[in-house]
């Protein structure tokens, strides 16, 4: 089955209903995305768009019904008003939501400059153990196209509005 046919979430029955409300704000939902659909919410306010981002997010697990990933599948949830580090820039905060990509890029990083150590490249077996940890990396950063990561958190960045990059205040953050 190509990746285009392959369901990676699904959604069926769920209904939410707050503490005192007479009714639910959700009521036996059902959804499937397919894998690289692009999805839409649209409502008028108080329809239960931001409730169902959360439940699908696993922020808000307080409802019934079923909600299932595949596996390997994950999602990530940024808040209207989320409360962000003010001593970090806007970068920096884009940056954590994929930090696993990072953490792979920046070892990757060391492993380079780890090649000009002359403890190092003076020691075959070391050299090649940094060789075959750096081939493991290159793969994994091929693999997610992360070579491209900075060009697609500026794309991000622009689609979301954020303020430049390498903005601190907090009063900033306002997106």
């Amino acid at each position: 089955m190509s990746d285009d046919k392959k369901v990676i979430f699904s959604m069926s029955g769920v209904t939410k209903t707050y503490k005192n409300a007479n009714t639910p704000v959700l009521k036996n939902i059902y959804l499937s995305f397919f894998y690289g659909a692009k999805i839409g919410i649209l409502g008028l306010n108080g329809s239960g768009k931001s409730t169902l981002l959360k439940i699908i997010a696993g922020v808000d697990k307080n409802y019934q019904g079923d909600v299932v990933f595949s596996p390997g599948y994950k999602v990530g949830y940024l808040e209207q008003e989320p409360q962000l580090d003010g001593s970090k820039t806007v970068l920096d905060v884009v940056r954590e939501g994929v930090s696993e990509t990072v953490a792979i890029l920046d070892e990757y990083n060391k492993i380079n400059d780890m090649f000009g150590l002359p403890e190092v490249y003076e020691d075959a077996d070391k050299m090649q153990k940094l060789m075959d940890k750096q081939a493991e990396l290159q793969d994994k950063i091929d693999a997610s196209n992360a070579w491209e990561l900075d060009t697609k958190l500026e794309i991000a960045m622009d689609a979301l509005r954020t303020p430049e990059g390498d903005k601190k205040d907090k009063r900033t953050f306002r997106w």
